[in-house]
């Protein structure tokens, strides 16, 4: 048997390595979580450090324990407005993502309405909310129906500036191609701006939940409402007339929580609906 005749030995197989595990400090969720917490904790200790060298009065700036211990001991009053202020919040923000989709859907039927109305949704926004809510407030005779409108106010501007620009913001070859296929507006509105328009609708989300949170906060100062449909403004207000600044401090402790709740609410609903095949969820960077 010659050489090239003689059968060779099968291969061996190649055992393959298992990926190799990242480590839990260097995961990036974990990074997302952890790096923020050490910070806070850094600034936390600092404040507490500096009030308590400096002998600072609770009346001025209370140390960050002195806070806690009000946030628990006045939590009956506080959780209760935090309710109504969450409420209104909540109600401003869906009105402002409906009204805002409506009009980009309107504006994207044609330049010519864009141009014509889109400097008024400019001027609604650089107008003060301080300034216009009173009138607001007249006008509407219930109060909580008058505090989600100001609050929507404030809201609407990001939820149209960001869908009209993802709307418009398409494939112009795709577009071509809807035409080459005669599809009618309604096919090109649902099947080709409305996939390529929810980065930018998704974006405005995340700014107009915190603008709601603010509008809301804004317009219970204006309206200046008591009792047990007070929300956190009012508790913040006062506490202010009572120099009780521990249970102010603890107030906007609560505001600031709320608003960091609902960023990290838009941001999961936006991996959600993204997560799947966009890039800018799809990176690791």
């Amino acid at each position: 048997m010659t050489s090239s005749t003689r059968p060779r030995p099968a291969p061996t197989p190649t055992l393959k390595k298992p990926p190799a595990r990242i480590p839990l400090l260097q995961q990036p969720r974990v990074q997302r979580v952890m790096y923020p917490l050490l910070v806070g904790v850094v600034l936390v200790a600092l404040w507490q450090g500096l009030v308590t060298a400096m002998e600072l009065p609770p009346y001025l700036v209370p140390s960050p324990y002195l806070m806690l211990q009000t946030l628990v001991t006045d939590w009956v009053p506080l959780g209760m407005a935090l309710l109504v202020t969450l409420k209104i919040t909540v109600l401003s923000f869906v009105a402002a993502t409906l009204a805002g989709v409506l009009i980009s859907f309107l504006f994207v039927q044609s330049k010519l309405i864009e141009t014509a109305l889109f400097p008024y949704a400019v001027l609604l926004q650089v107008t003060p909310i301080v300034a216009v809510a009173p009138l607001i407030i007249i006008w509407v005779k219930n109060p909580t129906a008058a505090m989600v409108v100001c609050a929507a106010l404030v809201a609407l501007f990001p939820i149209i500036s960001n869908t009209t620009l993802g709307l418009r913001s398409i494939d112009p070859d795709l577009q071509s191609y809807f035409k080459l296929n005669r599809a009618t507006r309604w096919q090109q509105l649902v099947r080709l701006r409305i996939p390529s328009a929810l980065p930018y609708f998704f974006g405005g989300l995340r700014i107009s939940s915190g603008l709601a949170l603010i509008g809301a906060v804004v317009a219970e100062f204006v309206a200046g409402t008591g009792g047990s449909g007070a929300g956190l403004a009012y508790q913040i207000l006062q506490a202010g007339f009572q120099l009780n600044i521990p249970r102010m401090f603890a107030a906007l402790l609560l505001i600031s929580l709320t608003g960091v709740a609902l960023f990290v609410l838009m941001a999961w609903l936006t991996k959600l609906a993204l997560g799947s095949w966009h890039a800018s969820e799809l990176s690791q960077d």
